[in-house]
């Protein structure tokens, strides 16, 4: 079982996202999805970039640090740390999930749906990696996929890519016109199998 923190896209804390979360505890993971955006949720892309500049990404990533920290803190210094967290989210929750797991030398995976993140030329991480991600996708080009994938490799990083041809950018909400029925299924399958390896 993994103990795993799935972060939402700039669409806010969706159906979508509690959906994947209920697929995982069915695999008998536990899954925590918090909250970046206060109940805010959007339905186009647009909005959703706006209100997310409106809060700023340094403050998103301390509410994803903030969300994060209480899970890799004993409770009252009577139960052991977990054995590592595996961070995954959604686009923008992706890029996020990127940057707190690549801080966490106990890191357990990184799932990365729809996004990723710049990473320092110091960055150093043996976390397994797996993204799945639309192909061509209009937010993640095909010279930033294959840097990002060239860099996280030279930073020691185990990194698994998923692509999928025609498929819109999150094309695994099925309330979003970028849903793509047969890609999210292979993605989830996927995903699955991945975290069933980290458990391996």
């Amino acid at each position: 079982m993994a103990q795993i923190v799935l972060l939402h896209s700039a669409y806010g804390l969706r159906p979508a996202v509690h959906a994947a979360a209920d697929r995982l505890r069915a695999a008998g993971h536990q899954v925590h999805t918090p909250d970046l955006y206060d109940g805010r949720t959007f339905d186009n892309v647009e909005e959703g970039m706006a209100y997310k500049e409106e809060i700023t990404s340094d403050e998103l990533l301390r509410r994803a640090v903030t969300a994060v920290v209480p899970l890799l803190t004993p409770a009252n210094g009577t139960t052991p740390p977990p054995e590592g967290l595996v961070y995954a989210g959604f686009s923008l929750g992706g890029a996020l999930a990127q940057n707190l797991a690549l801080a966490d030398e106990q890191a357990k995976g990184l799932l990365l749906l729809h996004g990723t993140s710049d990473l320092r030329d110091d960055a150093a991480t043996s976390v397994p990696v797996q993204l799945h991600v639309a192909e061509p996708d209009p937010f993640e080009s095909e010279d930033w996929l294959n840097a990002w994938y060239l860099r996280m490799r030279r930073a020691g990083a185990d990194v698994e890519v998923h692509r999928y041809r025609g498929a819109g950018h999150v094309f695994t909400d099925p309330d979003l016109p970028d849903y793509d029925a047969e890609a999210a299924e292979q993605t989830w399958a996927a995903a699955l199998d991945f975290l069933a390896e980290l458990d391996a």
